[in-house]
């Protein structure tokens, strides 16, 4: 039976249905697969998205959906998307692709994750009859994603929390114009950290969590991660694999992304490298060069979705850094709230040879937007054009996929200034500026937010 365990080694392990619904551990950890299967690549070739993804998720599920209730739960979940190949790849230069992750519901690649997890959670409570309570932090894309998946929904209600003033005006208009009264926008004073660290609090209050029953949707959740495998599989298939390796770089902040690129490592991918790539909040590409996880203030950016300093998702990778030490992560994470910590010897070469990483400043980010544009006609948004600058650093013989994670359209002003052109919505949330926005302000403050919470939510 697949079973799920926490990276804090203190919470009991759970089946997929438990960990998706759970969201964070107990213990505060956070869910892993305690053995990752073996899934081979080969005969993938030609696949839908849709096939692939029944193929890369399945063996993770034990047995709690049909197979047949899967792939219908697949098909529903991406039949909004935008373009037939779901996950397109395009051709930047010799040896260097960029996967189109932003042709979802709300242009990000978010998207991929969100929309399924909607889709399997209704799936899951429709049966039980139960309903629950979604709490995230979003540093901008998680959250329109998840506004989008769950608005509507019967069995759910949604809370968003997102920093005030720190995300585009596009990014806060798709969490602050849905209209289903289940889903809910809150502007956290503060930076996305006090966000995050504010929906953890949440989570680690347990007599709040069971008393609203709390479930999560961050990348914090299990059910993210893999579903952001899949397109690692689609896109190295794409590209000739398994008859040949491929290698990623990923912009990255909350290590949510990269970690599915590691996860398809693990089940049989041949991935080459995987190529972390920062913007100035580089705390990542630091960690790995000096062995020290030092947090050092949060600068905001052109590329708003990374301006992160706590990255949830750089414990699991720990976990298994440290040997799947529980008590050792648990330790970790202790002196995390102090500040930093320095990683262990055995652990630093570990991540050295699994990631590699590099860090792209304001100037050179938008220096990369306007050269790519120049070259090929392809307009990046600021996050992508980190991993794109990142990325050409560490070209090589194998073919490298750079993940193009959000449509430029959601950043509009930055792109403008860096290439001249205003990149246009598409068609379908052509009125996006036009729509009445519904959003509470709220101060960084957990009992206010508890509050909120259970002033909204339907009993």
């Amino acid at each position: 039976m697949m079973r799920y365990i926490s990276t804090r080694g203190q919470a009991p392990a759970l089946t997929f249905l438990e960990a998706m619904m759970t969201g964070l551990a107990r213990d505060g950890g956070l869910y892993v697969p305690e053995v990752v299967p073996h899934v081979s690549p080969a005969g993938m070739a030609g696949l839908s998205y849709e096939e692939t993804a029944f193929r890369v998720m399945w063996p993770f599920l034990g047995g709690v959906f049909g197979e047949d209730e899967f792939r219908g739960l697949i098909a529903k979940a991406y039949a909004g998307f935008g373009h037939a190949a779901r996950a397109p790849l395009v051709q930047l230069g010799p040896n260097h692709f960029l996967l189109e992750l932003f042709h979802g519901p709300t242009l990000a690649f978010k998207d991929f994750a969100m929309q399924l997890i909607g889709q399997m959670m209704q799936a899951a409570l429709a049966k039980s009859g139960k309903r629950i309570t979604i709490v995230g932090a979003t540093s901008g894309d998680t959250g329109s994603a998840a506004m989008e998946a769950f608005r509507g929904l019967a069995n759910v209600d949604l809370f968003i929390l997102y920093p005030h003033g720190r995300v585009s005006e596009v990014q806060r208009r798709q969490m602050t114009t849905p209209v289903e009264a289940n889903v809910h926008a809150i502007a956290v004073d503060g930076d996305f950290d006090d966000a995050q660290a504010r929906v953890k609090d949440m989570f680690n209050d347990l007599a709040f969590r069971d008393e609203v029953r709390l479930a999560g949707v961050n990348s914090i959740n299990w059910a993210r991660v893999l579903a952001q495998v899949v397109y690692y599989f689609y896109a190295g298939v794409a590209l000739g694999a398994p008859g040949r390796a491929v290698s990623f770089t990923v912009p990255t902040g909350n290590f949510g992304d990269i970690f599915a690129g590691y996860i398809a490592r693990s089940m049989g991918l041949p991935i080459e490298k995987l190529v972390i790539a920062t913007n100035q909040n580089d705390i990542l590409d630091r960690a790995l060069r000096t062995g020290r996880y030092q947090m050092d203030g949060v600068k905001p950016s052109i590329s708003p979705s990374m301006d992160i300093q706590v990255s949830s998702n750089f414990e699991r990778v720990l976990f298994d850094a440290y040997g799947r030490d529980g008590k050792a992560v648990a330790a970790l994470m202790g002196e995390l709230a102090s500040g930093g910590f320095a990683i262990s010897q055995g652990a630093l070469g570990m991540l050295r040879e699994a990631f590699a990483s590099g860090r792209c400043s304001e100037a050179e980010t938008s220096a990369k937007m306007a050269r790519v544009y120049a070259a090929t006609g392809e307009v990046l948004c600021p996050h992508s054009a980190v991993g794109v600058k990142v990325a050409e650093d560490h070209l090589g013989s194998t073919p490298m996929i750079t993940l193009a994670t959000a449509h430029p359209a959601k950043f509009p002003d930055a792109v403008e200034a860096a290439v001249g052109v205003r990149p246009a919505l598409p068609a379908r949330m052509a009125d996006l500026f036009a729509r009445k926005e519904r959003v509470t302000r709220s101060a960084n403050d957990l009992k206010s937010l508890q509050a909120l919470v259970r002033e909204r939510i339907a009993r």
